[in-house]
């Protein structure tokens, strides 16, 4: 746990000090955003009906760009050979990146959602505070498999190609619950079906985690 911990802090510390790289992040995300609602037009039926895949798919291609940077300390400095060598298990490196990837994406998402308010005149019909977890649960489907990837292209030169051509297919099933959940929050759940999509979010994250984390050390080693 301390290990686990000691990650985080480190990953997230690193962001921190980078904060221009952050600011550069949102600005991706919010101008996929702008294009989107751009490629509908002034269709604001349409644009409020798909707000929920517009931010997701925002946040999706913003997470390849903040994913390939989880090991780019380390490659730089070689310092990969070091963490393993480390009376550390592997399974702690990946859980403290993957939270921090996870805390990381959240923040982008909440960064998105007043930019997806205003461009595709979108509310929040069961309440903002359902976006939350929403947003958590979304950004763990995402955050697990692409850290795992991050790792295994990370001393590749195209990296950049092919952490989304791996990542992309696997987190489908994830990016289509967390699509209608928000959906479901944005324009209201006449049929009680959003704990129905957030329990199968829920039962997709824990499968990511507990493959991805046993997988972690096998990837780390290649």
């Amino acid at each position: 746990m301390t290990a686990l911990v000691t990650v985080l802090w480190k990953d997230l510390l690193i962001e921190w000090r980078a904060r221009s790289r952050a600011f550069s992040l949102a600005t991706f995300a919010l101008t996929v955003l702008l294009l989107f609602s751009f490629a509908v037009g002034p269709d604001t039926a349409t644009m409020r009906a798909h707000a929920g895949a517009y931010l997701w798919l925002s946040l999706l291609l913003s997470s390849t760009l903040l994913l390939a940077q989880s090991f780019h300390v380390e490659v730089e400095s070689n310092a990969i050979e070091t963490v393993m060598l480390a009376p550390t298990a592997p399974a702690a490196v990946f859980y403290g990146k993957a939270l921090a990837n996870t805390a990381q994406l959240v923040a982008l998402g909440l960064v998105a959602l007043p930019a997806t308010v205003a461009l595709y005149d979108a509310s929040f019909r069961e309440g903002v505070g359902l976006m939350l977890p929403v947003l958590a649960l979304g950004a763990a489907g995402l955050a697990a498999p692409g850290t795992l990837y991050a790792a295994l292209t990370g001393r590749m030169g195209a990296r950049q190609l092919l952490l989304p051509l791996l990542l992309f297919p696997l987190v489908v099933p994830c990016l289509l619950a967390s699509v209608k959940a928000t959906t479901l929050v944005m324009l209201g759940d006449p049929m009680t079906q959003l704990p129905s999509w957030l329990r199968l979010l829920a039962s997709f994250d824990l499968l990511y985690w507990a493959v991805c984390g046993v997988l972690f050390g096998r990837v780390i080693e290649q």
